[in-house]
């Protein structure tokens, strides 16, 4: 217990930790502001016109699903295209326009124009909250671990408890509860305040147990991906003994293989070239899932179906995930356990 209050001593007192504090609050202060400035709280008359938009809408698109339906049995006469000055374009497959198996409908916020809607944008400025937790934990990780391999403050350390394991071990697990914690408590802040702003300068939307669950899965889905990269940056930098490797592994990767390899596969004809790539599996874990295009698929006969539409789920992404992370981390534990610190 001593060598982990120890260790949260030094996380909290490090200045670039309490550098990126500031620039949290600053980053979360500003959108509030920004938000809070451009909504007011709609009138009764505003409501009711977007209403009626938003029903005008989903009949026009009601609407079109029934002529594509009419057209791909034949039905529509000729008289009907004469009266239209070009024909309307629909897709082969009607189920590609129907209104029931779209993944959002319209509704009165999308016709009313100046007013935050909490349940419409709270999943966008959950995502905006994430991706800045996340870069926080990624550099705060390579931080804490690589500033103390280069100073020499592990070795000092290694005098009051020279159990190399126990205090990296100590490390890794006082920097993850420190960032979850943060990512907890940021969380409620963040999206407490938004609720406010929407309840009281805006409108809450349609808040049920569907949107509640839908957002819960999301943050918990984001969170893990917090931590892991909290731990890729710490286990990058321990192997590198210094913060700027685990950047410099970052841009590496993105350069030669998100960007170079890409592209060589994709002249050379490889199918499915997202499912190689880390920001794919990324994507599909922020978002349950994503799915892909790929005409090469059908080109080169190997999907039966031939539509090239492919999917990955986040189950997939998570393991493959934690297995990367797992084996970074292990290696940084057996080079920390066996290598010459001094």
């Amino acid at each position: 217990m001593n060598l982990v209050r120890a260790e949260l001593e030094r996380l909290g007192a490090r200045r670039f930790v309490q550098l990126m504090l500031v620039l949290l609050v600053l980053a979360f202060g500003v959108t509030a502001a920004t938000t809070l400035a451009n909504s007011h709280r709609p009138s009764a008359e505003e409501i009711f016109e977007a209403q009626r938009g938003a029903a005008a809408a989903r009949s026009e698109l009601e609407h079109a699903y029934q002529r594509c339906l009419e057209q791909r049995r034949g039905l529509a006469t000729a008289d009907d295209m004469d009266e239209q000055e070009e024909p309307e374009y629909f897709p082969a497959d009607c189920s590609e326009v129907d209104p029931a198996l779209m993944e959002r409908a319209p509704v009165a916020a999308d016709f009313l124009a100046g007013v935050f809607t909490f349940a419409e944008q709270a999943g966008p400025l959950l995502y905006f909250l994430i991706a800045f937790l996340a870069l926080f934990g990624f550099l705060v990780g390579a931080s804490y671990i690589g500033a103390d391999l280069n100073s020499g403050g592990v070795v000092n350390l290694l005098l009051w408890r020279p159990r190399r394991m126990t205090v990296l071990g100590a490390k890794l697990g006082t920097l993850l509860g420190g960032t979850a914690l943060l990512s907890v408590l940021a969380s409620a802040a963040y999206l407490g305040t938004f609720w406010l702003i929407g309840r009281f300068a805006g409108r809450p939307g349609r808040l049920d147990g569907e949107f509640w669950g839908s957002l819960g899965e999301t943050w918990g889905r984001g969170m893990l991906l917090v931590l892991l990269l909290t731990v890729v940056g710490f286990a990058v930098a321990t192997l590198g003994r210094h913060t700027s490797a685990a950047l410099g592994v970052v841009a590496g990767y993105v350069v030669v293989w998100e960007l170079g390899a890409r592209l060589v596969m994709e002249i050379l004809d490889v199918v499915k070239v997202d499912r190689y790539m880390l920001s794919s599996h990324v994507a599909a874990l922020l978002n349950g899932r994503i799915e892909f295009w790929d005409h090469q698929a059908c080109d080169n006969g190997v999907s039966n179906s031939c539509t090239g539409l492919y999917v990955i789920t986040w189950q997939s992404s998570l393991v493959l995930l934690l297995g990367l992370t797992a084996a970074l981390t292990a290696t940084a534990f057996v080079a920390f356990r066996r290598r010459d610190l001094m």
